[in-house]
């Protein structure tokens, strides 16, 4: 049983797959601007404006984890499992995510930030 609000540790879970969107949009990025695509220049555009919006996202978790004393540490990771520490007002925690499932979040996360 988790002490943690769900309204932190969603901030906390952002502060895991946030950077891992901006990861997978930065290769994407590089990938665009070697691609022999004859209009490159929407696409750039779009990442780019995309990841503008998640690094402003990404700054305000931050700085509310940094107010309220939360921090996230990865600890492990194997072929299956990332596990992080989940530091808040004092008390640690120990969560295990299945990789399969950070890579869905990330996708469902880079839909959410092209279509919004």
């Amino acid at each position: 049983m988790t002490r943690i609000p769900e309204e932190d540790r969603n901030i906390m879970e952002k502060a895991i797959y946030l950077p891992m969107v901006l990861i997978v949009l930065n290769r994407d990025l590089t990938i665009v601007e070697k691609s022999p695509f004859k209009l490159k220049k929407p696409y750039l555009l779009l990442i780019e404006e995309t990841m503008k919006t998640i690094q402003k996202e990404l700054a305000e978790v931050k700085k509310y984890m940094k107010q309220h004393k939360l921090q996230v540490i990865e600890t492990k990771r194997d072929d299956a499992f990332t596990m992080y520490m989940f530091l808040y007002k004092g008390y640690e925690e120990s969560h295990n995510y299945f990789n399969p499932r950070i890579r869905n979040k990330v996708q469902e996360l880079m839909e959410f930030y092209f279509l919004k």
